[in-house]
């Protein structure tokens, strides 16, 4: 499977801010779910869950991907069972071991839940086998490449969504996207002004600042000023002030060398991404991934590794610094 990319794809329609938007209240955070890096349990080499908790202090993981069969129905990487199989075990090991996690549904490749279900009520079908089936506290939608890029399909995860929140109170939301070094495109933004006039309270509205293709200063800088958009995006959709605009949105970002060339997210990075965090309270501070954390070695591929030196899990333990 591919590694993440992102997906800039200019949008035409535009929407204005809702007459009503949905109050600044945020579903109750439990503790440790503001920094939930991901892990991807398919491939990339996978650590044990419960080894990473134990080296680092993380409790919280985002588990990664659920995506469509082939119909309207979620299976893990579109192929296996939510029930039954290693996944359900290492949630299991989670939760025993003192965690929980978020379970993301789509990534850049394979058949997106939201183009094969036909309307948002059977989207929302979709996306409540995944939460009954882990009885999940928080839900997290990674919508790219052409899942993101079709109008009609952004409107239909929009709606699904907000469905989703009505039949499952408390429940954490994410909507997880690509970005531009100043925020997101016209496409991430018309998805934030859809949310909005949609009246959907989402929890998190979290951008991935790399992949730039080209950006100033270093990485944190670029994040910050990626964050800094979509900041404004929602405080514009939204109509919050400052200090609710950031509490409802997030970072997700990817630690060492990229899918770009020449582009390096580093520990000072993060640490700059984290500073930032704390002081704006954001809703979430996630990275791609576990897998990655850590040096290469012979045989390994840019799946498995950072590609840059590092001590095993040095990006976990930034992150699990992240309160919230």
């Amino acid at each position: 499977m591919q590694r993440i990319k992102r997906a800039l794809v200019a949008a035409s329609l535009a929407l204005t801010a809702p007459l009503l938007a949905p109050t600044a209240a945020t579903a109750a955070v439990p503790a440790g779910m503001a920094a939930a890096p991901y892990e991807y349990l398919g491939w990339g080499s996978p650590q044990k869950p419960t080894d990473v908790m134990a080296a680092t202090g993380v409790k919280w993981f985002t588990l990664a991907f659920v995506l469509s069969d082939g119909g309207c129905n979620p299976k893990w990487d579109g192929t296996r069972a939510l029930k039954g199989g290693s996944d359900e075990a290492a949630i299991k090991s989670i939760r025993a071991a003192g965690g929980d996690v978020v379970v993301s549904v789509g990534g850049w490749s394979g058949n997106k839940l939201g183009e094969k279900c036909s309307s948002a009520s059977a989207l929302a079908g979709a996306y409540q086998k995944v939460i009954d089936a882990y009885r999940l506290k928080a839900f997290d939608i990674d919508i790219e490449d052409t899942e993101f890029s079709n109008a009609t399909v952004r409107q239909r995860v929009v709606d699904a969504l907000k469905i989703v929140k009505t039949r499952n109170p408390g429940l954490v939301t994410y909507i997880t996207m690509g970005t531009t070094p100043s925020g997101p495109d016209a496409t991430g933004k018309d998805l934030i002004r859809r949310g909005a006039a949609a009246g959907l309270a989402n929890d998190g509205w979290i951008v991935m600042p790399f992949d730039f293709g080209g950006h100033s200063g270093t990485m944190g800088q670029a994040s910050v000023s990626a964050l800094e958009g979509l900041k404004a995006a929602v405080k514009s959709a939204y109509g919050y002030g400052d200090d609710a605009a950031y509490r409802h949105i997030g970072v997700s970002s990817m630690n060492g060398i990229t899918d770009e060339p020449g582009e390096t997210v580093t520990l000072a990075d993060f640490r700059t991404i984290l500073a930032y965090a704390q002081q704006h309270h954001l809703a979430r501070f996630a990275f791609w991934s576990v897998n990655r954390d850590r040096a290469c070695g012979s045989g390994t591929d840019a799946d498995a590794c950072s590609g840059i030196a590092q001590s095993p899990y040095a990006f976990t333990k930034i992150v699990v610094q992240y309160k919230g």
